[in-house]
């Protein structure tokens, strides 16, 4: 893959102009990316909103999907928005994407939730995360050409930098009004309407960044080349249709993209879904922890860039490759350890044990979340890896029984679910509160909430808890409430039938007897700790993000730069990399390790590091003026 290298344009100092490039490109994109992680960000209120009918872990799930859609069509939007803008210009290729975006993403504060529009809010929900990945596909690429058609060939990486700190910010900037709406409003307030607040603003920020953008002129690369009339007239097929250009493409995904993809959405995405959903710290320590680590490491995109002017794009990429393949899971670990000590003391100190019959722990990959499962071993190990409890399964129970779990002491009887029939919801929730009691007493950090409990089912409740030994005639000599009985029905504390014709239910509310939920003490987060390790892991992305546009738009001719680029780019960040947290969370809750899923950002690593270190040859140097 023969590059065109000469000594380029003279280096200088920035102009005034290309600093007003610089700057208008950037914050334009700050404000899609913005835009693009408010949803990620935000996904344990959206999930509420919209999949509200489907258990917590499902609901992630879900969530995490619809997050990745987003992702997927963005090679789309790369194809659709490259091509337009190689054949008309960068300038107004952009100012298309961000409109696209900023409606979007507005719109999606203003969409009721399913309770409201049922089915039809999150399909339209899907749709304007659809278009927002549509649009980013074509920003992206928009605003990197843009950049480093302006820049000279011997700054170029710190001038594209700058463009490659715009995820980063832009993922900072969503934490920061995230926080500042969340202290503004109560948590019952911000979850059932303040989420909203942040896609909102959007609007503004889309005015600004449109009036910026209509005051710059089109690139002189691209320029000159039109009035030259050297432009391609099929950009899509020039550019993967000759294989001496599709040939550029394939390398720059496999050997480049797919690898920098899951450092990155392995360090700040996942990093953020593993903190808050996997070791339960409160989303708001998250936010914050996240937002330090982002201000701390931000301006390593910029080191890095100019690094690459000094000794070449390549062998820094391929540095923070190899340093994120050989600590991903140590820094993990690290992160366990600092965020829930107690989770990880457990985890090590007591494993379950599942006894089963032959052939009845079945594979249970399930990356959508709607497969449900129904064999006795099936239902263990759904159960305990959602619990992130690490497990062993022996297989030496005699056919046709039902698996059992032992943990500590304790022997817990599975069920089959099939089996069960009606009783299935029964003995379901006797078996978890069964394990939830010998997690517990294994030094787990599990709590129990408050139960609300109707005078009617009072005893029947005290009697199916003697664990708790509560005297239901204390508890009805103590506080009480009163609601009406349709609110009593629609909380699920009475059915229709057992409310009859009582117009008002008496209530109790008592004290650690309701679910179980796993926790991080936030007394036992060590900041510290977590913030240490969540730089490093912001730095590897720094070290793969910071020089990967310079080397991108240096390896395509300007005719097709726009779409060649833009292809290996989004189908390596948005489906190498957008699938990351689904992929990652459903593998580790099917093996029941809560670090089984980290071997797919490493293994994706480790084949972009052997192809790129073989066959991806550095570009310092390039003279894009020459190259048409």
């Amino acid at each position: 893959m023969a590059m065109a290298v000469t000594a380029g344009r003279a280096s200088r100092g920035m102009t005034r102009e290309e600093k007003k490039v610089i700057f208008a490109s950037s914050l334009g994109t700050v404000f899609e990316w913005y835009d693009f992680y408010l949803y990620g960000a935000l996904a344990a209120a959206i999930g509420s909103t919209f999949f509200n009918s489907y258990p917590e872990a499902t609901r992630n799930i879900f969530t995490l999907l619809v997050f990745a859609a987003g992702f997927l069509v963005r090679p789309f939007g790369a194809l659709v928005f490259g091509r337009i803008g190689d054949l008309v210009g960068r300038k107004y290729t952009f100012l298309v994407t961000i409109m696209i975006m900023g409606l979007s993403t507005f719109l999606v504060g203003l969409l009721p939730g399913s309770a409201s529009w049922g089915i039809a809010a999150p399909i339209i929900l899907i749709a304007l995360r659809m278009l927002q990945g549509l649009a980013l596909g074509g920003e992206y690429g928009g605003a990197a050409t843009y950049v480093a058609e302006h820049a000279p060939d011997d700054r170029r990486g710190f001038y594209t930098s700058w463009i490659q700190t715009t995820a980063t910010l832009g993922l900072f900037l969503s934490l920061v009004v995230i926080l500042i709406v969340q202290n503004s409003l109560s948590k019952e307030d911000f979850d059932t309407w303040g989420w909203r607040v942040p896609f909102l603003l959007s609007a503004i920020l889309l005015g600004i960044s449109v009036w910026i953008r209509l005051s710059l002129a089109e690139s002189p690369t691209f320029q000159r080349m039109k009035d030259e009339g050297k432009g391609s007239k099929a950009p899509l097929t020039e550019a993967f249709g000759q294989w001496k250009n599709a040939k550029i493409a394939i390398l720059a995904l496999f050997g480049l993209t797919a690898g920098q993809a899951v450092v990155w959405y392995n360090g700040q995405f996942y990093a953020l879904f593993f903190l808050q959903n996997v070791l339960k710290v409160d989303g708001q320590s998250v936010n914050i922890m996240i937002a330090i680590a982002l201000a701390l490491g931000t301006i390593f995109f910029v080191v890095f860039g100019w690094l690459s002017d000094k000794i070449g794009r390549k062998p820094i990429i391929m540095a923070g490759l190899a340093l994120a393949i050989v600590t991903t899971f140590p820094l993990f670990k690290a992160l366990t350890w600092a965020a829930n000590p107690a989770l990880a003391t457990a985890q090590q100190n007591t494993r379950a044990t599942i006894t089963a019959a032959p052939g009845d722990c079945k594979f249970q990959f399930n990356p959508t979340g709607t497969r449900k499962p129904l064999t006795s071993c099936d239902i263990a190990t759904d159960f305990l890896a959602k619990s992130s409890v690490p497990y062993d399964i022996v297989t030496t129970a005699a056919p046709g029984t039902a698996a059992s779990v032992k943990i500590g002491t304790a022997t817990v009887a599975s069920y089959d679910a099939v089996a069960a029939a009606d009783k299935a919801t029964s003995s379901g929730a006797a078996f978890k509160k069964a394990i939830n009691i010998a997690l517990r007493d294994g030094g787990y950090p599990l709590k129990r909430a408050a139960a609300k409990v109707a005078d009617q089912k009072l005893d029947a409740f005290v009697a199916a808890n003697p664990e708790l030994k509560l005297d239901a005639a204390a508890i009805r000599a103590g506080d009480k409430t009163t609601v009406a009985a349709d609110r009593a029905i629609k909380d699920k504390l009475l059915t229709a039938d057992e409310a009859a014709a009582v117009p008002e239910i008496t209530v109790y509310n008592v004290p650690a007897a309701g679910a179980f939920a796993m926790f991080a003490d936030p007394e036992q987060v060590s900041w510290a700790k977590v913030i240490g390790v969540l730089f490093i892991l912001v730095l590897y992305v720094t070290m793969v993000y910071g020089p990967i546009a310079a080397i991108l738009v240096e390896m395509f001719p300007t005719r097709i730069r726009y779409t060649g680029m833009s292809l290996p780019y989004h189908i390596g960040n948005g489906w190498f990399g957008g699938l990351l947290p689904a992929t990652v969370f459903a593998l580790s809750a099917y093996s029941g390790d809560i670090y089984y899923g980290l071997w797919y950002p490493v293994v994706i690593a480790a084949m972009s590091l052997v192809i790129g270190t073989i066959f991806v040859r550095d570009t310092l140097g390039t003279d894009l003026h020459a190259k048409t």
